[in-house]
């Protein structure tokens, strides 16, 4: 795959962090996706807030697997650390990387179909053995890259570009992995960069398995009318309260309102979603009020954006397995190998 560089070029004055980088120094390669992508939002989004911690790029791990979204790691943090697995095996990566060097930030950036679909079983055992990553959905509905076809997040009812409706009932990320005891669960909208920072940061620095489902409609297969996914829909249903400004086709949409309002946004094709943002008084830490609650709005129609739920007691995946506190490739050869002596101990506990 090849990638277009970005000119290195910035201007004096930009404001610098602790590290004394500029969100320059963080960004990729140069997007080669379709112009108003809201993957690029996404990106623009993880860019400010690597810079907003003061995160160390050489210390970043960016994994994914194959699609649109997958292409994304690609575009933010080139001095840091990438791999691309294949089609829905980024989990599996992301486990033995973290593994080996716990001492790293691991951001898995996956799509619906590259999560709820081929690795769907993968995405389940990450969130059951909570590994200690933040994992982005970008969220639009269809298999881009294969010309539009229904993903496992497409709602009944939802109308493709060349016209037929979809009839099986979607995936929702968001309740399989509360179902799941998922440790940080959230959803966002990838306009809603006011929104989306944070919650990013907040993910990055929890302890244990993150999710953020970003809602990021596709702007050339899935940004109609009858596309529940579309900048349209989702601006009419986003729930954490930001009003979204109309913007024309191949132009970025971006969302703008406040807690505990609602937002019809809408799609360059005229449909529209419906975003509504938690309110103050929303508590995060509830699991099974936290989900009838998702459930009671998508009923209305409604995505429910924000934190929708954390959970601070949970064991992670290296406190689970006792794993060593330093990085694999940092322990001596002699501490790593046990010896016949050790080797016939650990042999006669199976005879």
């Amino acid at each position: 795959m090849t990638f277009l560089a970005k000119p290195k070029i910035a201007h004096p004055s930009l404001p610098k962090n602790t590290l004394g980088l500029t969100r320059r120094d963080y960004e990729g390669a140069l997007s080669t996706l379709c112009a108003g992508c809201g993957h690029d939002s996404i990106t623009a989004a993880i860019v400010e807030a690597c810079w907003g911690v003061d995160l160390e790029p050489q210390n970043l791990v960016k994994l994914s697997g194959i699609g649109c979204s997958s292409k994304t790691t690609a575009y933010f943090v080139s001095g840091s650390h990438g791999f691309n697995s294949v089609h829905g095996r980024m989990p599996s990566i992301a486990m033995g990387a973290n593994a080996a060097n716990r001492n790293l930030t691991y951001i898995g950036v996956s799509g619906d179909g590259d999560t709820l679909s081929i690795g769907l079983g993968q995405f389940c055992h990450a969130i059951r053995r909570n590994l200690n990553m933040l994992y982005i959905i970008e969220n639009n509905g269809v298999y881009g890259l294969t010309k539009g076809q229904f993903s496992a997040s497409a709602d009944i009812g939802t109308k493709a570009k060349k016209g037929e409706t979809n009839f099986q009932p979607p995936i929702d990320p968001v309740l399989l992995a509360m179902t799941l005891g998922a440790t940080f669960v959230a959803r966002s909208f990838s306009g809603d960069k006011q929104q989306l920072v944070p919650l990013i940061q907040a993910g990055m620095k929890h302890q244990g398995f993150a999710l953020i489902d970003v809602l990021s409609p596709c702007v050339t297969f899935n940004d109609h009318e009858g596309s529940t996914k579309s900048y349209a829909y989702t601006r009419e249903h986003y729930e954490p309260a930001v009003h979204a400004d109309f913007v024309p086709l191949e132009r970025e949409i971006t969302a703008d309102y406040k807690d505990g309002e609602s937002l019809p946004v809408v799609m360059h094709d005229g449909s529209r979603i419906v975003l509504r943002k938690l309110d103050t008084a929303y508590d995060p830490t509830n699991r099974t009020a936290a989900a009838a609650h998702i459930q009671e709005r998508m009923r209305e129609g409604e995505y429910l954006t924000g934190l929708l739920y954390v959970e601070r007691a949970e064991h992670e995946f290296h406190q689970v397995n006792q794993t060593p506190a330093f990085a694999l490739n940092s322990i001596p050869y002699e501490a790593l190998s046990p010896g016949k002596a050790g080797l016939d101990k650990i042999l006669a506990r199976y005879r």
